[in-house]
């Protein structure tokens, strides 16, 4: 897809949206099961994701684990975002490639101290590219991949989360 055939699938995307930018609102969705043993099982596009415990925690490293999967979200919004604004900016890529890497200490996630955060205390991304493309010209795409990668921003300016328990039982 070149930036001439981009621009006319997301026009009158954009321009439905300006004129009631209600209909720009969607709710993603995702859900999930209690798997065997320690697991929970998630449905994706893809096929079932079977999440368990992290071996710094006690699984055996055979399961999916949410952080991981947490991370690699990342790397497919971003490369997506990356993607899309190279075409649009008509900047040729010849290969991309990013990694990232998230630092989390167990003992906030396994109770051994209050003092620990849950989650991740640092998270980094690096984009390596293959391109002809000026420095400057690679500096603003990943300033603009980074503006609009959903995810990523996501993680930068947290939502609020509304939690609620339905329960079948007493």
């Amino acid at each position: 897809m070149d930036a001439k055939e981009l621009r006319a699938l997301q026009t009158p995307l954009k321009e439905r949206y300006r004129k009631d930018p209600g209909e720009a609102m969607s709710t993603l969705s995702a859900s999930g099961t209690v798997g065997e043993e320690i697991s929970f099982e998630v449905p994706t596009w893809n096929g079932v994701a079977r999440a368990g415990l992290h071996p710094l925690t006690g699984g055996d490293g055979t399961l999916a684990c949410s952080g991981d999967m947490l991370l690699q979200a990342l790397v497919a919004c971003a490369g997506v975002t990356l993607r899309a604004v190279a075409t649009a900016m008509e900047i040729p890529l010849r290969g991309a490639r990013i990694s990232v890497e998230g630092d989390l200490d167990f003992r906030g996630t396994l109770g051994v101290s209050k003092e620990v955060p849950v989650g991740f205390g640092s998270i980094r991304v690096q984009f390596e590219l293959d391109s002809d493309a000026t420095r400057e010209q690679l500096e603003k795409l990943i300033q603009i991949t980074e503006r609009y990668c959903v995810v990523m921003q996501t993680l930068r300016a947290p939502p609020a989360i509304a939690v609620k328990i339905l329960s079948s039982g007493s």
